[in-house]
């Protein structure tokens, strides 16, 4: 499989790899530019796996009983949010329970008599909430069984994984461990990894997301520095189904590497207008990820037109997979994805959302490679102490 090769990046939306290093963006910058080179590896990764994949997920797959749990922590718990529309389109049951709460409350979300494929999703793959909540199944669950997506070959996770048969691992490139604060190319290749590995995606799917992600890469530059110029203080990011958990993970990026100095938000389009659509002001920047799918992007532009007639935000901006006259010059449109469905579409959008985050960063001073001012928030969590389960396993009622 080839390798990204990173020394290669010379300049980043505009700015020279140089001056990128020097102002402690180097590796974030490059891990957001290299994600449209990697995401052909990832499908052709998971291709190559796939006698194996079916061998594993085939039966239980087949089962009408199995339930599909899709976990992790922060930004790997919200790809199992993007997952869950397409997965439960496609006749599983599915849900997404982050290894956070799975700790806290195991006999919550642990059903010891239902058949459950646990996805664990961990950048690291040693994270102490991935590794306690594997241990947690194995010991509640009476059949588990285990697919891991990790990006560390030294992680817990892939530990874990040898010489277990309800085990299988999907170890990608180390090119997508990023070695930034902030998850950006493992984000998107655990999601892509993920999508192939379940057949929610077509074959050769990434080839117009990655072409559109190019796109946005060279030729948004203008448009991301106006919106930095502006210096919005609150940033709300809307989507509809899979694109929500998309909406989550952009909030997420500019909250992380604008250290909490920009306020980030997310919702979906029907639900903002349920009390918090208030946050809106003149210093707010609402960014409208528009679904490809056909039911919901009518409600979608429904308010879209609704914020730019009430005239409150900053400033409101749509991306869309689709040209459409009405949306105005204050549409992203990407280039190659019309046909696309909202998991490929989520790529390119997530890269849009990546850039303005890293750059927000930079304008406010910060190093987006290690932007805790404190240093009290870390790539790797730290600090967690895990208790052993007690009890009966009862779970008190009322």
């Amino acid at each position: 499989m080839p390798v990204v090769d990173r020394s290669k990046f010379t300049n980043i939306l505009g700015l020279a790899a140089e001056r990128l290093d020097a102002a402690g963006a180097g590796l974030t910058a490059r891990e957001i530019a290299q994600q449209p080179a990697i995401w052909p590896a990832i499908e052709a990764l998971v291709a190559g796996q796939r006698p194996a994949l079916d061998a594993f997920l085939g039966p239980l797959l087949a089962r009408g009983d199995l339930r599909i749990v899709l976990t992790g922590a922060g930004t790997s718990a919200f790809i199992g949010e993007c997952l869950v529309p397409a997965l439960l389109g496609a006749g599983r049951r599915a849900e997404a329970v982050p290894t956070t709460d799975l700790v806290s409350g195991p006999q919550q979300f642990l059903q010891p008599k239902v058949p459950t494929l646990l996805v664990s999703f961990g950048r690291s793959g040693s994270s102490p909430e991935s590794v306690a909540a594997v241990a947690l199944a194995d010991q509640l669950v009476e059949e588990v069984h285990h697919l891991f997506i990790t990006c560390n070959p030294d992680g817990e996770l892939c530990r874990m994984a040898q010489g277990r048969a309800n085990v299988h691992a999907i170890l990608l490139p180390d090119a997508t461990h990023d070695r930034g604060f902030a998850m950006t190319t493992s984000f998107t290749s655990m999601l892509l990894a993920a999508a192939c590995a379940f057949g929610v995606l077509p074959e050769n799917a990434v080839d117009a997301p990655a072409a559109a992600a190019v796109r946005v890469l060279d030729e948004m530059q203008p448009l991301l520095e106006a919106l930095v110029a502006r210096r919005f203080r609150r940033v709300v990011y809307l989507g509809s189904n899979a694109l929500r958990g998309l909406a989550r993970e952009a909030s997420l990026k500019l909250l992380e590497l604008t250290d909490g100095q920009v306020v980030a938000l997310f919702d979906s389009p029907l639900g903002f207008r349920h009390g918090p659509k208030t946050i809106i002001d003149a210093d707010t920047l609402v960014v409208v990820l528009l679904s490809n799918d056909a039911q919901a992007r009518r409600y979608d532009l429904d308010l879209l037109r609704e914020l730019r007639n009430d005239g409150r935000a900053g400033r409101v901006l749509a991306l869309s997979g689709r040209a459409e006259p009405e949306l105005g010059g204050d549409c992203v449109t990407l280039h190659a994805v019309d046909r696309a469905g909202d998991l490929a579409l989520a790529l390119p959008y997530i890269v849009f959302c990546q850039a303005y985050a890293l750059l927000q960063s930079l304008a406010l001073g910060l190093r987006p490679d290690t932007p805790s001012v404190s240093g009290t928030v870390n790539r790797v969590v730290r600090g967690v102490t895990i208790y052993p389960l007690e009890g009966d396993g009862h779970v008190p009622r009322g």
